[in-house]
């Protein structure tokens, strides 16, 4: 990747067209989806940054030196006297010469998120483009966040404005301004994609130049924002933070989008049909003229009624993707070994179906802050449309049942789609204890839940709904099942000449099976509950 100088050494600089671009690199091995997985999300999940080859030639990833790059410009991160001293901007003096430093006297600083521009003087690169990056603050959070999308912003914008072919970029956020490099990487990669989606079209490469530290973090990231196919796309969708910011990549700032209307306390002209003269009009409609309450004030409630719910709703998804970025950043490996809580195949409506082993769940033995994490992370991307559950209460114990307080916790934290996209959620093998649980659970904790619960008795039933291929379900829920069926059918042959049928009766709007009993003599029938508590007892035994 060297050039040679004109007396035939082999120069330090890197030249930019021989390095790999981001398309020619090779997807890496991780947490793909499956095949048939990717197909079925084919049609319906939306990346906001889906595969693009043109623009993804466009990006290259450089290991290296900055102030090396033989590019049209090199960026320079440094502080508001455009003095600062870092390794990146000591590089870059070193190898420009002492011009540079009297050159940037005469700019007189730069302010956090601007950018401005120098010749190179002695490096490969024609131009230095020089930014300040701001000092992060987690009270400050959103200011940071404002300024380091300008600080590329602006960078790129400038590089357009003078025709720049090619532009090498250096991690901005320095770690001795304290930006975390995750999220710095974030807003860096995304503001330079929407640059290029919307304009683009005359930069022919932009080279992210990271240290052995951030590179790490950057081929972490990059298949998010630049993935290489439509499966990569596909499997990063997850991955993607809730705020990926606006068009142009700038990150929503949901208090700045409310606006003032023009004149709000006007009313619609009417001034035609009144029989006043124009000069008149404005005086007749207007409030005080028609003895009205203050216009302002009542305005003002009506607005503050729709803030509070909107605060309210907010602070709910602020929340809400808090606990989703710390479910992305946690090690849950341990948790996602207990296999209790997975992804099989469809409904007979063709919804995703995900599975909860009840018996898989050791609540006294793990950390349920972990357990919840893992049920976020997992879920959050299945959610994004219509889905079932299906519970294996099978075999469970007191070791195994997940407290009502735990429950309630996650209903409340958990995002709205979760609610509105669950359309059923099956309750495979029910206890009468966990029938009684469930009601009053459903009737006064999360009453929305109440008509999405159904109680399923057998696999039989569940697969009116959910066809066998279509699920995956533990061998000791199917031997449990198995014996189930065979005691109760010994039952039946055990009592034959009491001429016992199995027939339906109605209970609440569902038909209930129960055991009836046929009297040769008076032909009455007669519901004996009875044989169900002794089928559950010779299943226990």
């Amino acid at each position: 990747t060297s050039s040679m100088d004109p007396l035939g050494a082999r120069s330090q600089f890197v030249e930019v067209q021989n390095l790999p671009t981001w398309d020619q690199c090779d997807e890496e091995e991780g947490e793909a989806s499956p095949r048939d997985e990717v197909d079925r999300l084919d049609g319906s999940c939306l990346s906001s940054f889906p595969f693009r080859e043109d623009i993804n030639r466009k990006i290259v990833l450089f290991k290296g030196d900055v102030a090396l790059l033989n590019c049209t410009a090199i960026v320079n991160t440094s502080n508001e006297t455009l003095m600062d001293k870092n390794p990146i901007s000591d590089s870059i003096h070193t190898h420009a010469g002492p011009e540079l430093r009297d050159e940037l006297f005469k700019l007189k600083g730069c302010r956090t998120g601007e950018a401005k521009m120098t010749e190179g003087f002695r490096l490969a690169a024609r131009f230095i483009v020089h930014t300040v990056g701001p000092k992060y603050k987690a009270r400050y959070r959103t200011a940071a966040e404002s300024s380091l999308y300008s600080c590329y912003r602006n960078v790129l914008q400038l590089a357009k404005e003078h025709a720049m072919v090619s532009v090498g970029v250096c991690v901005i956020s320095t770690a001795k301004r304290g930006y975390p490099p995750e999220e710095a990487t974030h807003i860096a990669l995304r503001t330079v994609r929407r640059f290029l989606e919307n304009h683009g079209e005359n930069i022919e490469t932009v080279v992210f130049a990271v240290s052995d530290v951030e590179e790490a973090v950057y081929r972490k990231l990059l298949p998010l924002y630049y993935p290489r196919s439509r499966a990569e796309e596909l499997s990063s969708l997850p991955l993607l933070p809730a705020d990926v910011g606006n068009r142009e990549g700038e990150p929503v700032v949901p208090e700045r989008q409310i606006r003032i209307t023009e004149k709000p306390g006007s009313l619609p002209d009417d001034r035609e049909g009144s029989g006043l003269g124009l000069g008149l009009g404005p005086v007749g409609s207007h409030a005080f003229a028609r003895m009205e309450g203050d216009v302002d004030k009542q305005r003002k409630q009506v607005l503050q009624r729709q803030l509070s719910e909107a605060a309210q709703h907010k602070q709910h998804e602020r929340n809400y993707n808090r606990w989703l970025f710390k479910a992305r950043a946690e090690d849950l490996s341990d948790i996602a070994a207990l296999k209790a809580l997975y992804q099989t195949g469809v409904d007979i409506c063709g919804r995703t179906v995900m599975v909860v082993v009840g018996r898989n769940i050791p609540v006294m033995q793990i950390d349920m802050e972990k357990a919840l994490l893992y049920f976020i992370h997992v879920m959050d991307h299945i959610t994004v449309k219509e889905y079932v559950m299906v519970y294996f209460h099978t075999l469970t114990s007191e070791h195994n049942h997940l407290d009502t307080d735990f429950l309630k916790k996650l209903y409340d934290i958990v995002d709205a789609k979760f609610k509105k996209n669950l359309c059923a959620f099956y309750f495979v093998h029910p206890t009468f204890r966990s029938k009684v649980s469930t009601w009053f659970f459903t009737t006064f904790s999360v009453p929305g839940m109440k008509e999405k619960v159904h109680h399923v008795e057998t696999l039989q039933q569940l697969f009116r709904c959910i066809l066998p291929e279509q699920i995956d379900i533990p061998p000791f829920v199917l031997e449990y099942d198995t014996r189930s069926l065979d005691c109760f059918s010994w039952l039946l042959n055990t009592l034959a000449p009491s001429r016992l049928v199995r027939c339906a009766l109605p209970g609440r709007g569902r038909s209930r099976e129960r055991l009836l009993h046929l009297s040769g003599r008076s032909q009455e029938w007669h519901c004996s509950a009875a044989l169900v508590e002794k089928r559950d007892l010779l299943i226990a035994q």
